[in-house]
């Protein structure tokens, strides 16, 4: 096994290296009483030190939304420096305009230029090889495996899809990422102590 990149095992803040990926289409009701159902999307942005993950709803595919969710990503865990994603060309089957949003013509131009003063540097693995993103990837799947058990149960408000994000965020990020200890006095390590300073509650 090739050692891991640099980006995965130096010391940094949390989130300070992240990697991005969206998970969907998902579809919601439009309000409380309507039945008339609309697309979401979720924005995956996961640390590439901790692994600890932060969701975002996010209205379309439009640059202007995920730069929108970008900002509450931001305000919300602080600055990064470096982020990470597919290029387009790796989305296997996803929407078109997916496609089209990290496209070098138009999606890389756009936001590269929407970040600078931001001084955000975005990186953009090869064509072709899906593996280099392998970490938001998994990321993309846990989130999904716990969307769909919910949302199979019938369709959700913007609201409703907002707290079930927020608590499937909790559970992911409660997870282990350290060897289990046989010993029942120890307690594992996981990444809500990196940028929270306290254990997730995910009983309640």
């Amino acid at each position: 096994m090739a050692p891991l990149p640099r980006e995965r095992v130096n010391i940094e803040r949390p989130f300070a290296r992240t990697g991005v990926d969206f998970c969907g289409p998902i579809m919601i009701r439009s309000g409380i009483r309507r039945v008339v159902s609309i697309k979401c999307y979720v924005a995956v942005f996961v640390c590439l030190v901790t692994r600890a993950i932060h969701l975002e709803l996010v209205s379309g595919l439009t640059t202007e939304a995920f730069l929108a969710s970008l900002i509450r990503f931001i305000s919300r865990r602080g600055p990064c420096s470096h982020i990470y994603s597919d290029n387009g060309t790796n989305f296997v089957g996803a929407n078109k305009a997916l496609h089209s949003y990290f496209s070098p013509e138009r999606g890389q131009r756009t936001v590269e230029d929407s970040l600078t003063d931001l001084k955000i540097q975005w990186h953009f693995i090869p064509p072709a090889a899906p593996h280099f993103g392998g970490l938001w990837e998994a990321a993309v799947k846990s989130a999904k495996r716990h969307l769909l058990k919910v949302t199979a149960m019938g369709l959700l408000t913007y609201e409703e899809m907002n707290t079930l994000l927020c608590r499937v965020e909790a559970v992911l990020n409660s997870r282990p990422i350290s060897p289990m200890s046989h010993d029942i006095r120890s307690q594992c390590i996981d990444t809500g102590p990196f940028f929270s300073w306290r254990k997730f509650n995910t009983t309640r």
